[in-house]
């Protein structure tokens, strides 16, 4: 296994372990994306526009101030069909200046990474969906975390396209290392029942 998990890294990818006592075990695998169409919402974050791959959008809404809570210490989370979702303000992980800050004010993405857990991605904007092609970063300059590949939109920008797994996981290493400044538009409260995302 050492080495498949070796092989995969090795190409850009990622392999995943997950086990059930009693059931058995299922492995998924996530390769890079190479030059390939892709069926992708563009989105706005600040001046930057990103896009997000179709099959990981659940849906975008903009949720009330009600639905949102902040767990003391960690991340904001917000109240969406009857479950607790992770918040990923995208502004702070790619210190992206003049975005909207406020969850009530933006929009969020609420999206599935592979194994079934999802999260809300705070956007200023949605722009709407649009095929791109996919030009993968590691052959042209370097893995980026949270980043699948790079596209060319129609007016002539270069977009990101985004990986979502690797921004949970980078959202994860944010919240260990450094509590919400005070000035979050989410207020702290405290932390309700919630299962690991």
């Amino acid at each position: 296994m050492d080495v498949v998990r070796r092989n995969i890294t090795s190409l850009g990818g990622r392999i995943g372990v997950y086990s059930t006592p009693g059931e058995g075990s299922r492995f998924v695998l996530s390769l890079p994306l190479t030059l390939a169409v892709l069926d992708g919402m563009v989105i706005s974050v600040g001046e930057e526009r990103f896009v997000l791959p179709l099959t990981n959008i659940v849906e975008s809404l903009r949720p009330k101030a009600a639905d949102l809570h902040g767990l003391v210490g960690k991340c904001d989370v917000m109240m969406a069909r009857g479950e607790y979702v992770r918040l990923v303000y995208l502004h702070q992980l790619f210190g992206i200046p003049g975005a909207v800050a406020d969850p009530t004010r933006a929009l969020v993405v609420l999206v599935e990474t592979e194994d079934g857990s999802r999260l809300g991605l705070v956007v200023d904007e949605v722009l709407g969906q649009q095929q791109v092609v996919i030009k993968s970063l590691e052959a042209n300059f370097r893995r980026l975390d949270g980043v699948a590949a790079a596209t060319i939109l129609g007016d002539g920008r270069v977009a990101l396209i985004l990986d979502v797994a690797g921004l949970r996981e980078m959202s994860r290493h944010m919240d260990s290392r450094a509590p919400r400044p005070p000035s979050s538009p989410v207020a702290a409260l405290p932390a309700p029942a919630l299962e690991p995302v």
